[in-house]
């Protein structure tokens, strides 16, 4: 029979995923990142199929053990069934969700499997959080009579600790310090592929507590009458994606144990030793699918051996690492560039990064890289941490800029009252007459950083066409460059020149002239 553990190695992979997840949603992530939920998706999809073959075992044995004697098994078939039946119909109910969010996206020819929107913020959030007909209540009171419901039928404290710690539906903390409840911390702006992911998580979750309660079902019926023909072989995995040069581990056990007998257990053709405790670790060398089978045998109370096969295959993957500035292509010396750096299959503190030539600090779930010298290459390097390893997976090279000049502008208050920025060209005079003086910033759809005006001089013309140059005082028009304002008319113009500004990198420079012509 199958049964899963409270310290099963495949929850625990399930339970390191979700917290990828939740941790990478938060991140402006690049496509390469949103394409890799497809390969989590897939993963996920594996294990809760293997974990609804596995429940189908169980009721199969409990189909077999109530023909053989109703009126021992019957009651605990019935509620099997009841079990079955009450899964069957949640996962429905999510798969639903799940369409309904990627036709959302895509529209009606939408495929759950092929999603082209990846990166929609809105199909989430309208299918689960809409003030009418979101359906994130309904579900999170759908999970919640499921809960309570099946963690009735088990008897284990452990195992229904498992079970409701898998299908909380409490905010996590972060969330409720934003007045988030559970909907809105999973589903609020959150990408459809990962929304997707995450129901997918939630599904193998619901596989996972139905096959708990199931097991706590079957170990309900007389062993000695039933239990002893049915013993099968199973590997379980901790992944079944692992990074190159790191351990695949896996728990190869019998569906029932017996504390007085140990089975012997052949992998790969090699016998593994009595004290493994049926604990299998192999190098991840190559890159690609690799196999793990063999056999257990025990042997039985009459000299007879029972013998199971088993059969399964985990896949090594290369290193990935990604990392990508969240507002530009290049990194500026003398401040704070915010970059994105994931690991997809890997939690976010069990990433860590060093950069040359600067510093690189992690601030919440971003990057913040301030380099030091224009000029010179900064290279950013990633290491992961993974089943007790920390290895180096990737590097970039940025290049390391100054920062461009910033644009000079007087600033006023348009006829809607909105604030506007005059950069040159005609200006009432009146508005010239108000305003206070100049000011500059970089503000060119990338950067939008602010200058500090140090001074500036303003030119002026005589009836004669002399130059007359007055000084500002400091960032604002003196007295004596307001009277010269005063005194000009329509048509006539001035120049605004000498312009030195200092910004968050230090040097102070001079910027360019503004034409300003009298409306």
């Amino acid at each position: 029979m199958a049964v899963n553990s409270p310290n099963s190695p495949r929850q625990k992979m399930i339970n390191l995923m979700y917290l990828v997840f939740i941790a990478m949603l938060a991140l402006n992530v690049s496509a390469e990142v949103l394409n890799g939920f497809q390969l989590m998706e897939d993963s996920l999809m594996t294990s809760s199929d293997n974990s609804l073959r596995r429940n189908r075992l169980i009721m199969d044995e409990l189909q077999s053990y109530n023909e053989q004697n109703p009126e021992k098994a019957g009651e605990w078939y019935k509620k099997g069934a009841e079990v079955r039946a009450m899964s069957d119909s949640l996962m429905n109910y999510v798969e639903e969700l799940k369409i309904k969010m990627v036709r959302k996206a895509d529209g009606r020819k939408a495929d759950v499997n092929n999603i082209r929107h990846k990166e929609d913020l809105n199909a989430a959030s309208e299918i689960m959080l809409s003030p009418v007909k979101g359906e994130g209540k309904n579900l999170r009171s759908s999970i919640d009579n499921y809960r309570n419901t099946v963690t009735g039928f088990v008897t284990n404290e452990n195992l229904r600790a498992i079970i409701e710690n898998n299908l909380s539906t409490e905010p996590s903390p972060s969330a409720k310090k934003l007045n988030k409840n559970w909907e809105e911390s999973l589903f609020d702006q959150m990408p459809v592929a990962a929304a997707v992911t995450l129901l997918t998580k939630l599904q193998n979750d619901i596989r996972s507590s139905e096959g708990e309660a199931l097991a706590s079902l079957l170990n309900s019926v007389d062993v000695s009458d039933f239990r002893v023909n049915q013993i099968n072989a199973y590997v379980i995995p901790e992944s079944n994606i692992v990074i190159q040069g790191g351990t695949y581990n896996a728990r190869i056990v019998l569906s029932a144990e017996d504390s007085t007998k140990h089975p012997l257990i052949f992998v790969n053709g090699s016998t593994m030793p009595e004290g493994n405790n049926g604990l299998f670790a192999a190098p991840a060398g190559s890159i690609g699918t690799h196999t793990v089978q063999g056999y257990v045998e025990m042997p039985r109370s009459d000299g007879s051996v029972l013998r199971r096969d088993f059969n399964n295959s985990y896949t090594v993957i290369e290193p990935m690492a990604t990392v990508a500035p969240t507002l530009m292509n290049v990194l500026y010396a003398g401040i704070d560039n915010e970059i994105s750096i994931s690991v997809p299959g890997v939690a976010p503190q069990d990433v860590s990064a060093t950069m040359t030539n600067g510093s690189l600090v992690r601030k919440k779930n971003l990057w913040t890289a301030k380099p030091s010298r224009v000029g010179e290459t900064a290279v950013v390097s990633i290491a992961a941490k993974s089943g007790g390893q920390t290895r180096q997976l990737a590097s970039r090279e940025f290049r390391v800029r100054a920062l461009p000049d910033p644009t000079p502008y007087i600033e006023y208050t348009d006829a809607n009252g909105n604030p506007a920025m005059f950069k040159g060209g005609a200006l009432a005079k009146g508005v010239l007459v108000n305003a206070g003086g100049i000011k500059a910033a970089i503000d060119d759809g990338i950067l939008n950083i602010p200058f500090q005006v140090r001074s500036f001089r303003t030119v002026f013309f005589d009836a004669v066409g002399n130059a007359i140059p007055e000084v500002s005082d400091g960032s604002r028009f003196s007295e004596r460059q307001k009277e010269q304002i005063r005194r000009l008319s329509r048509g006539k113009y001035f120049y605004i020149s000498g312009v030195r500004a200092t910004g968050p990198d230090g040097p102070e420079r001079e910027i360019a002239v503004i034409e300003v012509r009298v409306n």
